[in-house]
């Protein structure tokens, strides 16, 4: 959609006194009470899931040497993972994956306070990524899988001979799916022994709970504005590779000319 058709989608739209608009926004309110308790409800029902310990000694290449799953948590007992999609000979990274991680930079210190420590992990090689990080300016622990079953083990790459037959096992279904990579997040515990733990992971439209910049757009008049598209994410590009909007900047008042 663009933004004509956007704008005029908004065309027409209630105007109401400002008594009608409080009676409905607290009709609202309600609703978005419901959904806030529905989610505390679902969360502790996800830290009420068995675990299965990690019995495979998965081996990372990261920016200071060779390092196991364990060594990934640093101090902390809970290891958050972003599966970001880029495999070995790709030029960048998908920028699907690149939009969920400029979300992460900023979360670190936050997670590492309730003992969380966050990685990317990538089947590309380190060189790959860390090219790729540069151009970025990302600063989020990042690491390559190359070599490992890490990812086809946690359900984010898969075989040629699934691909060829049309059907692979994605997000806890056997489903089509066009491509060798998805994405995914999958959470960790490691326990005073050392023992690793795989407590979770979600796939699909699951990462977009660390997508926060689709969250401010739910809130917006246009939403996600993302009707029309080819998919869902058409838009979204790295955000190198945005098209400089002077006109905006200019019409808003914002860095432009001030004659």
């Amino acid at each position: 959609m663009n933004a004509a058709t956007a704008e005029s989608s908004l065309a027409g739209h209630p105007v109401v006194s400002a008594e009608r608009w409080l009676a409905e926004r607290r009709r609202l309110l309600e609703r978005e009470k419901e959904l806030t308790r529905l989610h505390d409800q679902v969360a502790r029902e996800r830290r009420a899931l068995p675990w299965r310990r990690v019995e495979q000694d998965y081996v990372f290449d990261t920016p200071q040497g060779r390092r196991n799953l364990g060594a990934l948590f640093g101090a902390r007992s809970q290891l958050l993972v972003q599966h970001f999609m880029f495999a070995p000979g790709w030029e960048q990274g998908c920028k699907s994956c690149s939009y969920m991680a400029d979300h992460n930079d900023g979360a670190i210190a936050h997670l590492a306070q309730r003992d969380v420590a966050f990685v990317a992990v990538s089947r590309a090689p380190l060189e790959q990524i860390e090219r790729f990080r540069r151009r970025m300016g990302w600063r989020f622990a990042w690491v390559s899988s190359y070599g490992n079953a890490f990812n086809r083990d946690f359900g984010v790459n898969f075989a040629v001979d699934d691909l060829s037959a049309g059907q692979v096992d994605y997000n806890y279904v056997r489903q089509p799916f066009p491509h060798e990579e998805a994405p995914g997040i999958s959470v960790f515990h490691r326990d005073p022994s050392g023992a690793v733990f795989h407590t979770y992971s979600r796939y699909g439209r699951g990462v977009e709970v660390m997508m926060h910049t689709y969250q401010l757009l739910d809130l917006t008049p246009k939403g996600r504005d993302e009707d029309g598209l080819e998919y869902s994410m058409a838009w979204v590009r790295h955000h190198d590779r945005y098209p400089a909007d002077a006109a905006s900047l200019a019409a808003s008042g914002c860095c432009g000319s001030h004659d």
